[in-house]
């Protein structure tokens, strides 16, 4: 009796096509494992103390053939900045322009699901990696501005201008605001990446909980609704 062929089967398929089939679909996977193997050494050991040929090795490949794909090491950790990073922004700049609610909401769903996506993946890491080493390296800290900041700058804070024209939002400077959203949220991904590795804290163990209470606590801020407290008597 025979057996029914799978999808994939092909009976006519010599073990020889089977073979070049499989060796197309390890170089199309190829460029993703030596970006995942670079990511991972770069958090691990630094940018600088990552040798090229570490990163083919940590990917199952030899250096010549890790050169066909990235010229240099810089390269590599442009594509892993553009693709971890830069693309997650053009995303959700997506998102924004097709947004039909309330600006409060569309900041606290941008955010929350960014940042969350970040957290939970190995991207995280590229913030360590960038405050740690980017001083040394200009070209690398040109690009992540260009890549990353700058755009990332114009997509919340298109948000908050439209906030404030539409009187849903106090008329506060929108690059202030844009810095006071994100840059605990850079550092919950440094946190996670040193101290965090030897000292997780209670208050970020559900990150996702954590950006939502930090929406929160800057959409409406600490103090209570209402007429301040009387101050208490002196002794």
């Amino acid at each position: 009796m025979s057996l029914p062929e799978t999808p994939d089967s092909d009976p006519d398929a010599t073990p020889g096509a089977a073979a070049a089939t499989a060796h197309r679909r390890r170089k199309a996977e190829r460029p993703q494992e030596l970006l995942d193997a670079a990511l991972a050494l770069f958090v691990e050991k630094g940018f600088a103390a990552t040798r090229a040929e570490e990163v083919a090795r940590r990917a199952g490949v030899s250096k010549g053939t890790l050169y066909l794909y990235f010229a240099s090491k810089q390269e590599l950790l442009e594509a892993v900045i553009r693709e971890r990073l830069s693309s997650r922004i053009a995303a959700a700049a997506d998102r924004v322009a097709d947004h039909p609610g309330s600006c409060a909401e569309l900041l606290r769903d941008v955010l929350t699901q960014w940042w969350s996506e970040v957290l939970r993946s190995d991207a995280s890491g590229v913030f360590k990696l960038v405050i740690a080493e980017v001083r040394n390296f200009p070209e690398i800290a040109e690009f992540y501005f260009r890549e990353v900041v700058e755009p990332g700058q114009r997509l919340l804070g298109a948000i908050v201008e439209r906030g404030i024209a539409a009187g849903e939002f106090r008329d506060l400077p929108a690059d202030s605001v844009v810095h006071s959203l994100v840059l605990p949220m850079v550092m919950l991904c440094v946190h996670k990446h040193s101290l965090g590795v030897c000292h997780p804290a209670e208050a970020l163990s559900d990150p996702q909980r954590f950006i939502q209470q930090h929406m929160d606590l800057l959409l409406h801020g600490l103090t209570l609704p209402g007429p301040a407290p009387a101050e208490a008597p002196l002794p």
